[in-house]
């Protein structure tokens, strides 16, 4: 239990950290639904899992449909730039590592005998 809780709140600082410098506004979105994510997974750690499905539902669900909503509806890039930005791995694998890595945390959780005991 103790391995997820520090994991995630590691994935969750990274992940914010990621929002803060990001250049590009839905990679910032993409971040910010990794690190939601990561604090929900340190409340299922904490043996709160009322607040973490919250967390999912409510903040990684719902608001960040309304976000990338917003973000793609403002279109802010160039065409040039919205071909080929996808194919840079460098836009693609700090979440997809952090998501590995939440990934991990928890199914060492689920592997400890559940949520919060």
């Amino acid at each position: 239990m103790e391995l997820a809780f520090y994991v995630s709140g590691l994935v969750a600082v990274l992940a914010t950290i990621g929002v803060i410098t990001g250049t590009s506004p839905v990679h910032a979105v993409v971040y910010l639904i990794v690190s939601l994510i990561a604090v929900a997974l340190v409340f299922f750690a904490l043996g709160a899992p009322f607040a973490g499905a919250l967390e999912i539902i409510v903040y990684a669900g719902a608001i960040m449909v309304l976000f990338v909503f917003v973000v793609m509806m403002l279109n802010l890039r160039s065409d040039a730039e919205r071909d080929q930005s996808w194919r840079n791995p460098r836009h693609w694998a700090g979440p997809s590592l952090l998501t590995l890595l939440l990934l991990g945390a928890l199914a060492a959780l689920i592997g400890q005998g559940g949520m919060g005991r």
